[in-house]
C-alpha cells in the first residue's frame, strides 16, 4: 500500500501544509549513530508531530557476514562487519515498538540496504523479511575501495571514481528491488562538503538520466535526502536540478528523508524537501505503509 501525503483533500505541498513524514532514519542499530534506541525516536516523532516515520537502519551487503568471510586485498579505514547482526536487532527493535506505539506513532519497518549487488541471494534473502515495509537502495562503497566517508580525495582519480560510482547505481537501479533510491549524489557529500573539491557534473550527466529512466521503468522512486542542508554540502541528495529531471523524466515516486543519525536532527530539512519537490512540480510525497510487494522484489 502507498499512501501519498495529503491534508484533507488538498495535497501537503500546493498550499504549503504540511504532514512531516521522515523516510530515512537511523537509530543505536546503525554503527555510525547515536545510542539512540527506537523508542527515543518514537517520543521524538510524537513530541514533534510526525505523521510518519520510518527507521531505515544500516545494512551492509558486502559486510553482512563477519570480515573473516571476505578476501580483503586492500587497506580499509572502515572495518565494520557483520551486519547481520545489526538487522536483526532492527527488525526486531522495530517491531515491538511498532506495537507499542500502536495508535500513537505511525512507524514505518524499513532498511537501507547498501550494495546489494554484492551478493544478490544474500540481498534477496533480506528483502524476504516480512517486516519490513519500506527499503532504501544505496550505494555507500565501490569494490576494492573502502566507504566514500573514508577515502582521501586527494589521493583519488575524482572523474573515475564518480563515472564508476553511478555506472554501479545505475546497475543497481537495473536490478531494481527496493523502492527507492538513496541519495543519489551520495558521494559529493565528501568530495564537495567535507574535502571541498569542486567536481563538474557534466561528464556523468548522462548516466544520471538513464538512472533515472530505469528507476520509472521499475516502478522504483527516489529519495529527496535533506541531509546535506544540515552539512557542509549544503544541499539536498540529490540537489534541485536531478529532482527536476526525475520529474520531467516522468518520475512520480519520491519520499523525503532527513537521513538523520541523531535524535536532534529528526525532520531536519524535511519542509525545504517538500518546497523543492512541489518547485519540481510534484504534488504529493509519498510513503510506505506495510509491505511493498514481495513479487517485485524476488521476481
Amino acid at each position: 500500500e502507498i499512501a501519498s501525503c495529503l491534508v484533507g483533500s488538498e495535497m501537503c505541498i500546493r498550499d504549503r501544509v504540511y504532514m512531516i513524514i521522515d523516510c530515512h532514519t537511523h537509530s543505536q542499530n546503525s554503527s555510525d549513530a547515536d545510542n539512540d534506541t527506537v523508542i527515543e525516536r518514537c517520543e521524538r516523532a510524537a513530541q514533534l508531530g510526525l505523521a510518519a516515520m520510518a527507521v531505515t537502519d544500516h545494512c551492509e551487503v558486502n559486510r553482512y557476514f563477519e570480515k573473516a568471510r571476505y578476501k580483503i586485498d586492500y587497506e580499509q579505514k572502515y572495518d565494520e562487519y557483520g551486519f547481520k547482526k545489526s538487522f536483526e536487532n532492527s527488525m526486531a527493535e522495530i517491531s515491538s515498538a511498532k506495537e507499542l506505539y500502536s495508535g500513537k506513532v505511525n512507524l514505518i519497518c524499513g532498511v537501507e540496504l547498501g550494495q546489494p549487488l554484492s551478493d544478490i541471494e544474500t540481498a534477496e534473502n533480506i528483502l524476504s523479511d516480512t517486516r519490513l515495509d519500506f527499503v532504501i537502495g544505496s550505494m555507500h562503497e565501490l569494490p576494492g575501495h573502502d566507504d566514500f566517508a573514508f577515502l582521501d580525495y586527494s589521493h583519488e582519480n575524482i572523474p573515475n571514481l564518480l563515472e564508476e560510482y553511478f555506472n554501479e547505481i545505475y546497475k543497481m537501479c537495473k536490478w531494481g528491488k527496493f523502492d527507492v533510491l538513496g541519495h543519489l549524489t551520495y558521494a559529493l557529500r565528501y568530495i564537495q562538503g567535507e574535502q571541498n573539491i569542486k567536481v563538474d557534473m557534466k561528464p556523468y550527466e548522462e548516466i544520471i538520466r538513464q538512472i533515472l529512466k530505469t528507476i520509472i521503468q521499475n516502478g522504483c522512486g527516489i529519495e529527496i535526502n535533506t541531509s546535506g542542508l544540515y552539512q557542509k554540502y549544503g544541499k539536498t541528495f540529490p540537489d534541485f536540478k536531478y529532482i527536476k529531471l526525475y520529474r520531467e523524466l516522468g518520475g512520480e515516486i519520491i519520499t523525503v528523508g532527513s537521513d538523520c543519525h541523531s535524535t536532534r536532527n529528526l525532520a531536519n530539512g524535511i519542509k525545504e524537501g517538500i518546497d523543492l519537490a512541489s518547485q519540481a512540480g510534484f504534488k504529493s510525497c509519498l510513503l510506505y505503509t506495510s509491505p511493498s510487494p514481495r513479487d517485485k522484489r524476488q521476481s
